[in-house]
């Protein structure tokens, strides 16, 4: 019997650990993720509205070498992220697609223009910037219309800023979650062992001797919770980076290191405020206070 009951305890304390590693690590794994959404708002918002764009409609007249003057122009400029030319046989292919008919045999001319299709920077995407690169646009010799769809912008604008509002609250209110989901775990653990606080506080030993190895020992449960969670999101990235493209940049070392760096930290901090509280509740506390506290 002598020899069993400290492999009980043994195994009880083992899988103590291992429940507070794994309640840390997925608690940590969520906020990584949502630091990640947070770092590439931006980054998303600015996907969306780079894929709006304006429609140059061409002159009918107007040569390849006009054409490839104006791409030149284009690029040339601050405000351009990129442009493609459309002739008029490329456009009738994509409208016959579209419609599912031959509108060209059927009227027996092909009444479309070729085009510019331009896309702009996401800093340029505003409604008062958009106007003045139209009269800017209209104002080249082998452009006869030019088209970008006004309600889209106005829309996306809209509610890009709704968007950040409500992700920043989410954010706080993730955040106070996670706090807490981690505060309770590590409470837990110290309620197990309050007794073993109350006895070294009756042979003399000091708070700050009673707080240390609990502090130590949460401090390297959240460290390694930190770095499992961070494996796990690095896994993530890397397994569905072509899903991600344009949203989350796989290649920004930066973003992922910052993140890397903000789950370690709260990580840290977390614990350590977490059972530095925790053990002075038991610490204050009378005897008979550790049945029902």
């Amino acid at each position: 019997m002598k020899k069993r009951r400290p492999t009980k305890l043994k195994r009880r304390l083992i899988r103590s650990y291992l429940t507070s590693t794994i309640s840390i690590t997925l608690v940590l794994f969520l906020l990584g993720m949502l630091s990640l959404l947070i770092l590439n708002a931006g980054r998303l918002s600015d996907y969306v509205r780079e894929h709006v764009g304006f429609t140059l409609v061409l002159n009918d007249n107007v040569g390849e070498a006009e054409i490839l003057r104006l791409q030149k122009i284009l690029s040339a400029s601050d405000y351009v992220k990129s442009s493609n030319y459309v002739n008029k046989e490329d456009a009738a292919k994509q409208l016959t697609k579209e419609l599912g008919e031959d509108f060209v045999g059927f009227l027996g001319f092909n009444p479309l223009f070729a085009s510019v299709d331009v896309k702009l920077h996401a800093a340029y995407m505003e409604e008062d910037s958009l106007v003045v690169l139209e009269n800017d646009f209209l104002s080249y010799p082998q452009v006869k219309e030019v088209y970008y769809q006004r309600d889209l912008v106005r829309i996306i604008n809209q509610n890009v800023k709704r968007i950040s509002l409500f992700l920043l609250i989410f954010s706080v209110l993730l955040l106070v979650i996670f706090s807490t989901l981690i505060n309770n775990t590590i409470r837990i653990a110290i309620y197990s062992q309050r007794f073993i606080i109350h006895t070294m506080k009756l042979v003399g030993a000091t708070r700050s001797f009673i707080r240390r190895p609990f502090i130590l020992k949460n401090i390297v449960f959240g460290v390694v919770g930190a770095l499992i969670a961070n494996m796990g999101i690095l896994a993530i990235i890397y397994s569905y980076r072509q899903d991600f493209e344009g949203i989350i940049d796989s290649q920004q070392f930066s973003a992922i290191g910052l993140v890397f760096v903000i789950v370690l930290g709260f990580g840290i901090l977390i614990s350590w405020l977490s059972t530095y509280f925790s053990v002075n509740k038991y610490l204050r506390a009378r005897y008979e206070e550790l049945f029902y506290t």
